[in-house]
């Protein structure tokens, strides 16, 4: 810090003149609220939550996991068919054939869990720090933790990926090639 700005005579100059700013200009009186609110010495209660980073997602493993629903269960073809032109039994018969192709790919290359082992229905409490990712809370939600109330999805963890390995220069974007019968 420079001997200008320290002296007590520059920083009531400073104060005055953002006093004044903050009195005549909202969006400088509300930038200064969020300095404040984030200034360590604001204290936890006025303290703004801090926003999740978000980061870049590698779009190949999804990729590969569309390329093997659709060739065990053909999903990407069942979606994309218009099933309006068809009957109730004739789009259930599709879809029954869809679900196992679908679910053997699931339970082949990955392990999944429910996040909550209570059955749907039960009464819960989650208490003060729990991890908002594996809980989402729906309905009135107001106050803080704890929360008490009816678990209506157990929520679903991958805990185990076993995607098969790609060639190098393999196109994962092609989820389904195109066949041509000879």
């Amino acid at each position: 810090m420079s001997e200008s700005t320290s002296s007590v005579l520059s920083r009531l100059v400073l104060a005055l003149t953002t006093f004044w700013r903050i009195l005549v200009d909202a969006r400088f009186a509300g930038q200064v609220a969020g300095l404040r609110a984030a200034s360590p010495s604001a204290g936890p209660q006025t303290r703004r939550p801090t926003t999740p980073r978000l980061k870049e997602v590698e779009p190949n493993a999804g990729l590969q996991l569309l390329g093997l629903l659709q060739q065990e269960g053909r999903f990407i073809d069942f979606l994309q068919e218009d099933v309006g032109a068809y009957s109730d039994s004739e789009v259930g018969a599709a879809a029954r054939v869809v679900h196992e192709g679908c679910r053997k790919t699931l339970r082949q290359h990955f392990v999944i869990e429910a996040v909550r082992t209570e059955s749907e229905g039960t009464r819960v409490t989650l208490p003060e720090g729990f991890d908002a990712s594996t809980v989402r809370l729906t309905g009135r939600v107001v106050g803080r933790a704890p929360f008490t109330g009816n678990l209506t999805h157990r929520g679903w963890r991958v805990s185990e990926i076993k995607l098969p390995q790609v060639a190098a220069g393999h196109d994962l974007a092609i989820v389904a090639p195109a066949e041509v019968e000879l």
